[in-house]
């Protein structure tokens, strides 16, 4: 047998297993396919199969559908949050390659403790100066 990965996109249920999660009859389900609202992957067969990320996109529309909004308002909302989540994603992968590369210049700066417990800001290859000064404490 074949080891196959799994994520929450892997189109693993019918629309009748579907429907019962997301709490929904199946000919809504068939609705916001229709639509383009929520497209499950087909089967070779042309059968609908919805992943884990499809069943809560079904009860993000209702929670959405609920509060008022109208299809056209939900598929809008979505397609934002798809966006946000996209600009994010990119967002994570331009900071990881930033500090790659600044951990690859040979100046790159350290930071030490001062003396008063502040971050002090060093070149490479110097030292913070130590105070030797002996402090006694009398309560």
């Amino acid at each position: 047998m074949a080891n196959v990965q799994m994520d929450r996109f892997t189109p693993v249920f019918a629309i009748a297993a579907a429907s019962e999660l997301a709490e929904m009859h199946p000919q809504t389900l068939r609705q916001y396919d229709r639509i383009g609202l929520v497209v499950p992957q087909r089967t070779s067969g042309n059968t609908r199969r919805y992943s884990l990320y499809d069943v809560h996109r079904l009860r993000e529309v209702a929670r959405l559908s609920a509060e008022g909004l109208s299809l056209e308002g939900i598929r809008r909302v979505l397609t934002l949050e798809d966006r946000v989540r996209e600009l994010e994603e990119q967002v994570h992968e331009l900071e990881r390659a930033l500090s790659d590369e600044l951990l690859k210049r040979p100046d790159r700066r350290v930071f030490a403790a001062g003396a008063g417990g502040e971050v002090v800001t060093l070149r490479r290859g110097t030292r913070v100066r130590r105070n030797a000064e002996v402090v006694v404490w009398k309560p």
